[in-house]
């Protein structure tokens, strides 16, 4: 891509995000939204031998997706879509080289996605491209009769968090966030820890994405070209579903208890300036940003069983990597960042190892496919883990571990904390995208 297409599409996908700004804050404390269609947390998916993909968005992630989905000999990836030619073409060629068949191609701009998702030869269709365009795909898509495989956040405002919803439902189609950090193995051992009620009766939680993202902000390619107006244009806990989905699996949130309401609060927005003066020309057009995102987002969520969730977003300052992904109740605590677990009675006041636990409490997943997982990396393994399973539930024909009321109600802290904060720290109340369903639908998680 030259540079003025680079520019062009950099200046397009700020605006989109100022724009969508606006409209975000204005309905989040819109109308209730009226049912499409049934329910479809139970809904199954069509049993398959092989399922068959098409992948829009071949950049760092969409090749990641590539390379764990096509390591199970029942994928087929049929269809790639990508705005530049060139990166379609050595991901088919990567599928080649390794012995699969050579999928179609489409790159002939910003909507060649509408041109994929119209094949017949596709049952899931996986979407890793700027957030601004999750939505409008992975719609696409259901309407085209595919399920949607969508990347994290899967929406930015609550009405297109609405909006996936009522697709799901009218089209019959899933809509799946590919939450890949709900698969990682302390995750999926907290999970199991969790539910064997080692932690007694949950009451809290913390998450959070913590992530020195600097150098990638300012890159001058790959998430540089649009990630970086996001803090432009929004305030708010920007990319909460990292942290929040394993959380959300720990509490049973839509099956058993939901999210209730939400206060969150923002520190200065200091770091990336500090960063942009210290490594960028004084020349640069960049240096005429103004960031409004607070350098820490902090938001506490409440459930309507009365548990806190705290959840924490930075991405501006140095500091290592950390989801917190701590959970809590009656007997004991899990904290991560290092592993590390404490259960009432212990001889000691502190935390101990996981290591007493791990023969008993690691998950039958990362014992069937761990080594392989390590094996093609993607986050340590989780990313495989991921797509074995999401492959296994449309194999099988079963209902998927992660369905669209999770996906809007993990997305939706993006857009309630920008309200929350623009308003003072006020608390906002989370919408019911399950619309009552979550008082009876079961678990999904595998244990």
């Amino acid at each position: 891509m030259d540079e003025e297409r680079k520019s062009s599409r950099r200046d397009m996908l700020r605006m989109a995000s100022l724009a969508s700004f606006g409209i975000g804050m204005a309905e989040a404390a819109g109308a209730p939204q009226e049912s499409a269609a049934a329910n479809v947390a139970e809904m199954r998916f069509e049993a398959k031998d092989t399922v068959r993909l098409g992948v829009i968005g071949i950049g760092g992630r969409g090749n990641s997706l590539i390379d764990n989905f096509s390591a199970i000999p029942q994928v087929r990836i049929t269809a790639l879509c990508d705005v530049i030619q060139a990166k379609t073409e050595a991901a088919r060629d990567k599928l080649v080289k390794a012995g699969k068949p050579a999928p179609a191609l489409y790159y002939s701009g910003d909507h060649a996605y509408e041109q994929l998702v119209m094949r017949d030869d596709i049952d899931l269709t996986l979407i890793a491209t700027p957030w601004i365009w999750h939505v409008p795909m992975a719609v696409a898509a259901m309407r085209a009769g595919k399920h949607a495989g969508v990347e994290v956040p899967a929406a930015r405002t609550l009405d297109d968090c609405w909006l996936l919803v009522n697709t799901s439902e009218k089209t019959r189609r899933h809509c799946i966030q590919l939450e890949n950090c709900c698969y990682g193995d302390n995750e999926l051992m907290a999970l199991l820890m969790a539910r064997a009620g080692l932690f007694g009766e949950l009451t809290h939680a913390g998450c959070a994405y913590n992530h020195d993202l600097r150098s990638i902000l300012f890159s001058a390619e790959g998430e540089g070209l649009w990630r970086r107006a996001e803090n432009v244009a929004r305030n708010g806990n920007l990319y909460p579903t990292h942290g929040l989905g394993p959380v959300a699996n720990y509490l049973d949130i839509n099956r058993g208890d939901r999210f209730d309401y939400m206060v969150s609060v923002s520190s200065l927005s200091a770091s990336l300036q500090a960063y942009r003066q210290a490594k960028i020309p004084a020349a640069d057009p960049r240096q005429r940003e103004i960031y409004r995102n607070g350098d820490l987002n902090i938001s506490l969520i409440r459930t309507v069983k009365g548990r806190l969730i705290e959840l924490e977003h930075n991405v501006a300052e140095p500091q290592p990597y950390d989801r917190i992904n701590l959970i809590a109740g009656t007997k004991g605590i899990f904290r991560d960042y290092p592993p590390r677990i404490y259960l009432d009675g212990a001889r000691r006041e502190e935390f101990g190892p996981l290591d007493p636990y791990k023969e008993q409490y690691t998950h039958p997943y990362w014992k069937k496919v761990g080594d392989l997982a390590k094996e093609l990396g993607g986050h340590g393994g989780m990313d495989f883990v991921m797509a074995y399973r999401l492959i296994e539930c449309m194999r099988l024909g079963t209902a998927p571990d992660i369905n669209v009321y999770d996906a809007a109600a993990w997305s939706a802290p993006g857009p309630m904390s920008e309200l929350s904060v623009a308003q003072g720290s006020a608390p906002v109340p989370f919408p019911d995208f399950t619309r009552g369903a979550w008082q009876t639908a079961p678990r999904t998680m595998p244990v």
